[in-house]
């Protein structure tokens, strides 16, 4: 393979490099383009003289201005480029190229468990959860013991998971902020992996008591089996060894009612998917993103639901994004979560730049523009049906920006507030992975997939080398997440049993 870049929009006046290891000083590409400097893979080479203070594009979007003038051939470092404004709230058009809706896409199901309040599960799991992170040791002994001593009794049963958290008390808890945290651990404690009725493990003295983490909510119907609530507190618990016996047999009343249910088949419109990316680089918004927009456009047309997140990481693409809301109010309701974060960061003293990590860096990305042009590629083409804030859950169908923080963790933990199953995207790789949903993993190049060919789901690189299209990957990835939601295939984070902790997201003052 000769020298190759990847140019994506024909305005663009900088393009990246393909070749793995990168591309020596004075290696000439088809065109004619001669590198000035070596120049590794991922990073930006200048198209043509780029004179100081001229804007430097990207994906036909302005990434930045050149801090000095670069030549044709030059590199394009993080150095040489000076950050543009964030775009204005204030002026954004709302509504005004909504996205004509594509033919609906039938005959598409998957294997999985139909719950009582309606809603579908991926997994059949036995879901522990907990008021408070005092609790959580004693839990997760109690989990290794479920799952030693009772767990093979009950082949329908998938794994017992522990919800723990570091949420609870020693916190404002009737500060606004707090509504977060809880309304999102409430949510996944009526996950649809576990049925939506966990067992409850309080302390009994913390702040948030059971009731207020699951209040009586009118819109959800009486399940077959209300949660047990299990307190350590309780004067009729005496000692350690009486405390983990209650749980278990608790657990064993739960496991029998779980063994009994079995996969059924349902339609693909029963799908929530969640879309995340960690460890981006400068392939992601070229492959894996695209990739997954595609797939989520099948989504879309398939009836199901898809979230896009990642408040930081849409900032600066959000001009693109409310041209394509459903309606002006929605494209409203999208600003206003922009703005709401915008004043967070500044109380806390920071700006969107902070978002870009080194390995970002590492991996071509200039600044957080450039992350964001790259991370709505996730987002496909459809029209935004709704827009949910921080620690709701969606109930909408269609593509939907559920509002969270970019940080892996605390998006993953926001998202589990809804979905049934997850797709991550990553160019510098990561081993991430969550208990209560399969986690698919999709690599922007083809040299990280070779190199963790056990923890990578997918290979999305193949799109900057030719091999692939971005429709082809689209339509593998479709198929892997039915394959995935049924039960046929396992991603290989469960394979490993890579599970992160749960990070509620709190911007509620801790006392």
């Amino acid at each position: 393979m000769g020298p190759l870049f990847v140019k994506v929009h024909e305005r663009d006046n900088v393009a990246i490099i393909v070749n793995a290891g990168g591309l020596p000083a004075g290696a000439e590409f088809s065109n004619g383009l001669v590198l000035v400097e070596a120049t590794p893979q991922a990073h930006k080479v200048t198209l043509r003289d780029l004179a100081a203070g001229e804007p430097i594009l990207r994906y036909g979007e302005v990434i930045g201005h050149a801090r000095r003038a670069l030549p044709a051939g030059a590199w394009v470092r993080e150095e040489f480029v000076a950050m543009p404004e964030a775009p204005s709230l204030e002026t954004l058009s709302l509504a005004t190229a909504i996205p004509v809706s594509m033919p609906v896409l039938e005959g598409y199901s998957f294997e999985g468990f139909r719950n009582p309040d309606g809603s579908a599960g991926t997994k059949n799991i036995l879901g522990i959860t907990t008021t408070v992170q005092c609790v959580a040791p004693t839990v997760d002994y109690a989990v290794r013991r479920i799952k030693a001593e009772l767990l093979p009794r009950y082949p329908n049963v998938d794994d017992v998971v522990a919800i723990t958290h570091n949420y609870g008390c020693g916190v404002a808890i009737d500060a606004p902020g707090a509504a977060v945290p809880i309304a999102t651990l409430g949510h996944i404690s009526r996950h649809a992996n576990i049925a939506g009725s966990p067992l409850i493990v309080s302390l009994g003295c913390e702040k948030m008591q059971p009731g207020r983490l699951l209040p009586n909510d009118p819109a959800l119907p009486v399940y077959q089996f209300e949660p047990d609530l299990i307190r350590l507190q309780d004067e009729n618990l005496r000692g350690f060894g009486e405390i983990v016996a209650a749980i278990l047999v608790a657990a064993g009343r739960k496991l029998e009612l779980l063994n009994r249910r079995a996969r059924q088949s349902l339609p693909a419109s029963e799908l929530i998917v969640g879309l995340q990316c960690g460890g981006s680089d400068a392939f992601s918004g070229v492959t894996c993103n695209p990739a997954v927009g595609f797939a989520a456009d099948l989504l879309v047309r398939a009836g199901a639901t898809v979230l896009f997140s990642e408040v930081t990481e849409v900032r600066d693409a959000v001009h693109l994004l409310t041209p394509r809301c459903a309606t002006p109010d929605i494209a409203r309701e999208l600003i206003r979560e922009m703005r709401w974060y915008d004043e967070y960061l500044a109380r806390g003293g920071a700006d969107r730049s902070a978002n870009t990590t080194p390995g970002n860096k590492r991996g071509g990305l200039v600044n957080i523009v450039e992350k964001s042009l790259g991370s709505i590629a996730k987002s496909g083409s459809s029209a935004i049906s709704a827009v949910a804030a921080q620690g709701q859950r969606v109930r909408s169908k269609g593509l939907v920006f559920a509002a969270t923080p970019a940080s892996d963790f605390i998006c993953g933990t926001q998202q589990l507030a809804s979905m049934n199953l997850h797709v991550f995207t990553t160019g510098e790789g990561t081993p991430y992975g969550l208990a209560l949903a399969p986690v698919i993993k999709v690599s922007s190049r083809t040299a990280l997939a070779e190199r963790w060919p056990d923890l990578i789901d997918l290979d999305a690189g193949r799109i900057a080398s030719g091999e692939a299209t971005i429709e082809s990957v689209g339509w593998d990835l479709f198929h892997l997440m039915l394959d995935v939601a049924s039960g046929r295939k396992k991603t290989w984070a469960d394979h490993w049993g890579l599970h992160n902790a749960l990070a509620p997201f709190n911007p509620g003052p801790v006392t």
